[in-house]
């Protein structure tokens, strides 16, 4: 093919992408492909934002999230194994000059998946261009961002299971072969091209590894699942963004905050600066353990990293309902949400500390739900017994 061929044939795959769809605001926008995420979801993700623990990324966390974000693997704290693995890849990758394999990240909101993203591309020395998948309406999106790359980039896309099935088609071909099949045209006049597509590496983030499809997970060519993170590891991040953000903090106050963070980096760091603002207008602008409890306190996240709706979930089991199994339409007619944004939002966790369990029947309190809230178990199941 002439270099001429090749300039018509470009020509005219642009003139059609651009028909299709403006794919700039595809690539160049993080914070835009974020928003539009939390803008799709359904009244679930309502209560999200406005809950302070949801682990969900909100419009508040954005300028905070990217002054804090770490840079290279020494900087980003906890998911030791994880960073080993990738350290090894790496170095690996940058010994053969080759482009790193694909990669699959995924895990619970808010344990730095994107974050991570960032680190390897910036480990590789390379240019991150990200995405998400509800972004990537068109074939014609992602062909345009794929021919835009350069050797070596790295495509993040976040909520990947998110993706169209007709994309997921395209890509393929991309992730294996470094080629497209595009089809220019329509009706008798159309035509398939083939595009060579420069070596590169995707990063996919999910949050529900099981929507994944068959097709597409295996074809990245390793999978790291992010772990909740212990409150020594939350205490060093604490720690760190107090640093960073110029806050008076000791580590008694940082490790207050880090054992009610529900494990999650993106909690302590909203945390942190909720407690900031409390010190600086009720307090001397430092933060000791007594402060940070005030605080917390303050905002209705008790010892256990609940909030007032998980508080009143428990009570109505164990108070109201006086240990039975409770149905979750019950449930969710008695505190007035819908069972979705129950089972969805505020159980897991719950279910994670072992203050509620399902069962055939229902919903019940375990003994530490009970415990936690000062009652005594054995009057509770008692009662229950009448």
């Amino acid at each position: 093919m002439s270099i001429w061929e090749a300039k018509d044939i470009k020509d005219a795959f642009s003139k059609e992408v651009n028909h299709e769809a403006a794919t700039s605001n595809a690539v160049e926008n993080t914070a835009d492909n974020v928003m539009d995420i939390l803008a799709d979801n359904t009244a679930c993700d309502t209560i999200k934002e406005q809950r302070i623990l949801t682990p969900e990324f909100s419009e508040d966390d954005l300028g905070l999230d990217r002054t804090l974000r770490p840079q290279l693997l020494e900087d980003y704290l906890g998911q030791s194994r994880v960073k080993e693995n990738l350290a090894v890849l790496i170095e690996a990758c940058r010994t053969r000059g080759d482009a790193l394999d694909h990669l699959l990240f995924s895990g619970p909101p808010g344990l730095g998946k994107t974050t991570l993203a960032g680190v390897v591309a910036n480990e590789l020395g390379a240019a991150i261009k990200t995405t998400s998948g509800p972004a990537i309406e068109r074939t014609g999106d992602l062909a345009a961002i794929l021919t835009n790359l350069e050797a070596g980039d790295v495509l993040f896309i976040d909520e990947i299971h998110r993706l169209n099935r007709a994309v997921e088609e395209v890509l393929y071909p991309a992730m294996e072969d470094f080629f497209l099949d595009i089809v220019i045209g329509k009706g008798p006049a159309a035509r398939s091209i083939r595009l060579d597509v420069p070596p590169f590496t995707l990063i996919g983030a999910t949050t529900r590894t099981g929507l994944l499809t068959g097709p597409l997970r295996d074809r990245f060519g390793i999978a790291f699942r992010l772990d909740y993170y212990s409150p020594d590891e939350l205490h060093d991040i604490v720690v760190r963004s107090a640093t960073i953000l110029g806050v008076s903090i000791d580590k008694h106050g940082a490790y207050e905050i880090a054992r009610r963070s529900r494990g999650t980096p993106r909690l302590a760091n909203r945390l942190l600066k909720r407690v900031r603002d409390f010190a600086m207008v009720r307090r001397d602008g430092e933060i000791s353990q007594a402060v940070a409890s005030d605080a917390l306190s303050f905002f209705e996240v008790d010892e256990l990293g609940l909030d007032s709706m998980d508080n009143k979930v428990l009570r109505l089991l164990t108070q109201t309902f006086a240990g039975r199994a409770v149905g979750l339409n019950t449930i969710a007619s008695a505190l007035g949400e819908d069972a979705e944004s129950l089972e969805d939002v505020y159980e897991p966790y719950l279910l994670q500390q072992g203050l509620l369990v399902r069962t055939p029947k229902g919903r019940m309190a375990t003994k530490r739900a009970f415990e936690h809230l000062g009652l005594s178990y054995e009057s509770g199941m008692a009662e229950d017994s009448k």
